[in-house]
């Protein structure tokens, strides 16, 4: 397995320091540590805890971590955890990618269902889902990622706003926050209330967010003092959304709906300066009944319907081309009782999707051909224990069908797949755990990967699909090695995961908006092709005192490379990072200082020209918490790249044109009710 060895190499010796240092410590205050509040991953079928979850390893984001790193975008939102970067096309579409896949290999959730966008066709999409509103955000990678469809090859993120209420609550609760960032000129509020009467759950949730060209450190363009400087021109964005449930609760379980809004307006950062008007809708029922029959546990079910469309449009506002997506899902589930020692879930789950790429001024298709998919899925996932040994077991067989448009030429498709993972964690001393985990998934070819045909403005490529392209397979192992318990946890994580029939996007010459070759075109031609990859990483994090008050410690590192079998490296593959986050807690002071460190990235495909380089990102943090009457108010000061550095990400597509924000100051205030 290739590693760097230095990257691995500190990282084992600074958990070993840190070990040798503070043994003592952690023996003193290890009754303190078990107080901590378990953190339940509720995309995971058995809503394990995330300590002791085998089915995929988990991040889960909540609290003041979420808060302090939320973003204009999912991506950015997420892109400093472990084994997670981002896409980063500008402040508005930014687009999580796990242990160096992305777009339609990573699944992105709300509340366990598809958010039904079509980010993961584009890198200039956004991710239709807001995460100023969000209770947690949950990362899962493996065996329980599988089961929530072939679109999570590579992992997912489940968004979580309980939307829907689950329980009754006394009185009215809610968080609210308003914060001025300075970097762009950025005003955001968000609100979030829960209530009920009577035996009726209510939810409420809004948020609002305006920002203005963000700031650059140097040139936009790299090594071209020709190119804007100070501000990154058409990097604004504007976000209003809407969320309102209520649930019926009862002593046998609970049904509910919801129905929420999005609505998002901003600019795409290349010299043609278009920008996207994004609106989404959509609607959601859910229920849980206790006890449902005898032998059974649960019985959840979960039925959805999107009504998603943007529209990408020129600097002066005349429409390109219109993007629609309608999907109406439904998931079950029913949880049985240990059965010969096995405690599992079984289920099924569907999926219809409409989707077209329509060329605004004449109504016909663009990039890429109104196209149905439908898809029905069985999934049953397993866990028992064998003494200190924690076995557990998911299978998954799916339908997938594509259908274009009649008069596109295309041919229907009809894919099969099925997908199932073993694995176990052996806590061979009490707190501490070893476990491998060994998973075949499939994956369906998207839409757009098997009948794009046309220019697409934004990205600025001419998109050509294979309508022959076969399924995805993906087997993956992977060693993780953990301490779960005390002041001091640590996890490492070894992983290789062979892909045959990988499916990517191949760039050729230049050619002008009809296709033709022409050196001076504004596009560039990219064809859908395939070719067995492999992919192999490690990731590690050690940690002190994190969630206790005094002095606290993390540090941690993360690499992967991904090849494509005899035709060298894929393309926009993450660089291999380390850091460290500081952290001192005293009463009503909260502080923070994180310092990461991206190296070079100069594996490039063949058809990559130009190198990333390492930089060195320092953000920082400061809160004070205040009772005023029956209000907790958090006054809170954040500073992000605050050496300003000239931040290329190795994994975006604009990386030589478009860089990251730099220094930039939040002011704000939270409250608790």
């Amino acid at each position: 397995m290739l590693v760097q060895r230095t990257l691995l190499s500190s990282a084992v010796l600074s958990a070993l320091a840190v070990l040798s240092s503070a043994a003592s410590a952690q023996a003193d205050t290890a009754e303190a540590a078990k107080t901590l509040p378990p953190i339940v991953v509720s995309a995971s079928p058995l809503n394990a805890n995330v300590d002791t979850q085998i089915l995929a390893p988990a991040k889960v984001l909540f609290g003041e971590e979420l808060r302090n790193k939320t973003g204009a975008s999912l991506g950015d939102t997420l892109s400093q955890e472990l084994g997670v970067s981002a896409s980063g096309f500008g402040a508005g579409a930014s687009r999580p990618i796990i242990r160096g896949m992305e777009g339609p290999r990573v699944k992105i959730l709300q509340n366990g269902m598809s958010v039904a966008d079509v980010s993961s066709l584009s890198n200039d999409h956004a991710v239709a889902t807001e995460a100023a509103t969000a209770r947690q955000i949950e990362i899962l990678r493996g065996p329980a990622a599988l089961l929530y469809g072939s679109g999570a090859i590579g992992g997912l993120v489940n968004v979580v706003n309980d939307r829907i209420p689950t329980e009754l609550q006394k009185g009215i609760s809610g968080e609210a926050e308003a914060r001025y960032s300075s970097g762009d000129n950025g005003r955001s509020t968000s609100l979030v209330l829960d209530g009920s009467a009577g035996p009726i759950g209510m939810h409420l949730d809004g948020n609002w967010r305006d920002t203005g060209n963000y700031k650059i450190p140097e040139h936009a363009t790299r090594n071209d003092a020709d190119s804007a400087s100070g501000r990154l021109p058409n990097s604004f964005t504007h976000e209003t959304g809407v969320g309102a449930g209520a649930s019926y609760i009862a002593s046998w379980g609970y049904i509910g709906a919801s129905v929420a809004t999005l609505d998002d307006h901003y600019g795409i950062p290349t010299a043609e300066k278009s920008f996207i008007d994004l609106h989404q809708t959509r609607y959601d029922i859910a229920g849980q009944i206790d006890q449902p029959l005898a032998g059974f546990e649960k019985l959840t079910f979960k039925l959805g319907h999107t009504d998603y469309t943007h529209t990408e449009k020129q600097e002066n506002g005349t429409p390109n081309t219109i993007f629609s997506n309608k999907s109406t899902e439904s998931r079950w589930e029913l949880a049985h009782k240990p059965l010969a020692g096995w405690h599992g879930t079984f289920g099924m789950q569907t999926e219809d999707m409409r989707f077209s790429a329509l060329a605004a001024e004449s109504g016909l298709p663009d990039t890429v051909p109104r196209t149905k998919s439908t898809s029905i899925a069985a999934f049953l996932v397993e866990e028992r224990n064998f003494g200190p040994v924690l076995a557990s077991a998911g299978l998954r067989l799916e339908s997938v069908k594509r259908r274009p448009d009649a008069d596109s030429g295309f041919a229907d498709r009809k894919f099969n797949l099925a997908s199932y993972s073993v694995g176990a964690l052996w806590s061979f001393v009490p707190g501490y755990g070893f476990g491998p985990t060994v998973s075949i998934a499939q994956r369906a070819p998207a839409a757009e990967e098997l009948y794009s045909n046309g220019p697409h403005e934004s990205t600025a490529t001419f998109d050509i699909g294979d309508p022959t392209l076969k399924k995805e397979t993906s087997r993956n192992i992977e060693l993780t090695l953990q301490k779960t318990s005390g002041l001091i946890r640590w996890k490492a994580n070894l992983f290789q995961n062979h892909v045959s029939n990988y499916v990517f996007g191949r760039n050729a010459g230049a050619v002008d908006d009809s296709g033709a070759p022409d050196p001076d075109g504004e596009f560039t031609e990219r064809f859908w092709s395939q070719a067995d990859a492999t992919i192999r990483g490690a990731e590690a994090e050690i940690s002190y005192n994190l969630r206790g008050e005094g002095f606290s410690v993390r540090g941690f590192a993360d690499t992967s490379r991904g090849r494509l079998d005899n035709m060298g490296n894929l393309p926009l593959q993450p660089a291999s990072r380390y850091g460290v986050d500081l952290g001192y807690v005293q009463g009503a002071w909260r502080s923070g200082l994180t310092i990461l460190r991206a190296q070079q990235q100069d594996r490039l495909a063949t058809f990559e020209s130009s190198e990333t380089p390492g930089y060195t990102k320092i953000d920082a943090n400061l809160s004070y918490t205040q009772q005023v009457g029956a209000l907790q108010l958090t006054w809170f000061a954040l500073a992000k790249n605050l050496l300003n550095q000239d931040i290329r990400l190795a994994t975006s597509v604009l990386k030589d044109v478009a860089p990251q924000p730099g220094r930039s100051f939040v002011l704000g205030v939270r409250t608790k009710f």
